[in-house]
């Protein structure tokens, strides 16, 4: 940011990225509110990333948040199918409105617009960068407290259109115990670094399966290497999701409301401590 910044882009003849950055923001719904905007991105497919989406916004439904969850995932949308979630977006000529789960939280999502949720969406990138756009600014989310961005996979297009057409205010890195998957937790840190977009902290995923006869905790996937990835860029580490077999069969019958464990509580808590500071 330069020095002679004013932190007003509308009046200042700075030049810099923060200026840059506010010019391609897209306007939401002139009848949408949306408070805070969480991101949840990973470096690459596989690690749970959509899970972690929706634990979170299970858990601060629970804490009296009015929350909503934007399925930018366009080509391998799984939010729907987590909540149960069969009906159709609705809309007229001002706008479109999501369909809400049991507990009250706001999905929009592709599945939710196709007669067989089985029909694979076969867009090119603009295409489908288009579709987020959309989703952002012709759906009418009404008195959002915390909307949770379920990105897909990698640093590609969608997710670059995510963090600089939505006023994100932070994201959340999602990662599983391999060595490999390690060094693409760092591509994904990069990148929000070069969005100047905060980092709230990490979460891993599949880091262990607990015996059921001794209560062992065995680390299928070797040792984990995210807290030496949280140390070095200063990140928090929001929790640990073990290979439950119990959480994976609410997921598989769109039960995922009714899960019963703690496993990103605290993670919750530090995300509402952290937005709350922005205000």
């Amino acid at each position: 940011m330069s020095e002679e910044c004013t932190h007003n882009c509308s009046t200042c003849s700075s030049n810099c990225a923060s200026k840059e950055k506010n010019s391609l923001m897209e306007a939401p719904h002139e009848l949408s509110s949306v408070k805070h905007i969480i991101a949840v991105v990973s470096g690459k497919g596989g690690v749970g990333k959509s899970l972690v989406t929706s634990m979170l916004a299970v858990n601060m439904q629970r804490l009296g948040y009015k929350t909503a969850i934007l399925d930018a995932d366009i080509t391998g949308p799984s939010i729907p199918k987590s909540f149960g979630l069969k009906a159709g977006v609705e809309g007229d000529d001002h706008g479109m409105i999501p369909p809400t789960t049991t507990s009250g939280i706001d999905i929009m999502s592709v599945n939710l617009m196709l007669d067989d949720e089985t029909k694979p969406v076969v867009w090119r990138g603009p295409v489908i960068a288009g579709a987020v756009k959309q989703f952002w600014t012709d759906t009418i989310w009404h008195d959002i407290d915390y909307m949770f961005i379920d990105c897909p996979p990698g640093t590609g297009d969608v997710p670059l259109t995510v963090f600089q057409s939505i006023p994100v205010d932070g994201i959340v890195i999602v990662s599983s115990p391999q060595e490999l998957v390690s060094m693409i937790v760092e591509k994904a840190a990069n990148m929000a670094k070069m969005m100047d977009i905060p980092v709230y902290g990490l979460v891993e995923n599949m880091s262990y399966v607990k015996c059921p006869d001794c209560g062992k905790e065995i680390k299928v996937f070797g040792d984990s290497h995210i807290e030496e990835i949280a140390d070095k860029f200063g990140y928090d580490l929001l929790g640990r999701i073990p290979m439950d077999p119990k959480l994976s069969a609410l997921v598989d019958k769109g039960w995922i409301e009714m899960m019963n464990n703690d496993y990103l509580e605290v993670a919750t808590e530090i995300l509402v401590n952290r937005t709350q500071k922005k205000m």
